[in-house]
């Protein structure tokens, strides 16, 4: 995988069936997660740990212990942890109509408090979408995927065009969504791309490995666009001082 300059994001998260029904064990996740930390390289994985959630179960308490843990575990495999709180989309009402918005004050604290776990672990902590407000805890808000992480991920410099807009919220750099809506089988509750468990359950069944799509296949109708590809690495020679 290194020589495509693979760079990966892996959302593990602390919650059981009753949030994520038929997620695997967080434990398997992590264990996979090292395992393809091994392959593509310290710099090439982060670790995504949302939506953080809280209820009478989910306290920021357990957050803060559960978060430890599992730091502990993925200690060395990954520099970066992604954090973010719920945010309710329409579909995310639908699907977990009892989940609250978490108050600014709280996910300061929250925060503060998981930058505070990282350091313990060699993590940075990195708030997913608009966090302006956060910019005082100690975490980097300078965006999830920037010109930096890729160039750190690749080992080379990117002589990268202007950056196109993306939602107001995001600073990464050139996103691109891929997959289709109603495909997972996970159903977790504060997902926003499912919002009808039986279309999805449709949609699997129409699952063809041999197909380029990921359900169904290719129509006589359908236009096909070849997208251009252009190579934004720098040849001059880079230096890394560690």
């Amino acid at each position: 995988m290194r020589p495509f300059h693979q760079h990966w994001f892996v959302t593990i998260t602390p919650y059981g069936p009753e949030i994520e029904p038929n997620v695997p064990p967080k434990e398997n996740v992590m264990e996979t997660f090292r395992q393809l930390s091994s392959i593509v390289g310290v710099n090439n994985i982060n670790w995504r740990y949302d939506p953080i959630i809280l209820n009478e179960t989910w306290t920021a308490e357990r957050h803060f212990e559960t978060f430890r843990d599992m730091a502990a575990t993925l200690a060395g495999s990954t520099k970066v942890c992604v954090i973010s709180f719920i945010m309710l989309y329409e579909k995310v009402k639908t699907n977990f109509p009892e989940v609250r918005t978490i108050p600014e004050k709280e996910q300061i604290r929250i925060t503060k408090e998981l930058v505070r776990i990282g350091k313990d672990f060699g993590l940075t902590i990195k708030p997913c979408g608009d966090s302006r407000h956060l910019t005082e805890t100690g975490a980097d808000c300078s965006g999830c995927m920037t010109q930096s992480n890729f160039e750190t991920a690749i080992g080379q410099n990117l002589n990268l065009p202007p950056n196109p807009n993306n939602r107001k919220e995001c600073a990464c750099y050139i996103t691109g969504d891929i997959g289709a809506y109603n495909t997972c089988g996970h159903l977790c509750r504060y997902c926003y791309a499912n919002s009808d468990p039986q279309l999805v359950a449709q949609n699997m069944q129409q699952h063809d490995p041999e197909s380029p799509l990921l359900t169904g296949h290719l129509l006589s109708t359908d236009q096909i666009h070849q997208a251009k590809q252009k190579s934004w690495i720098d040849p001059q020679f880079r230096l890394d001082l560690y």
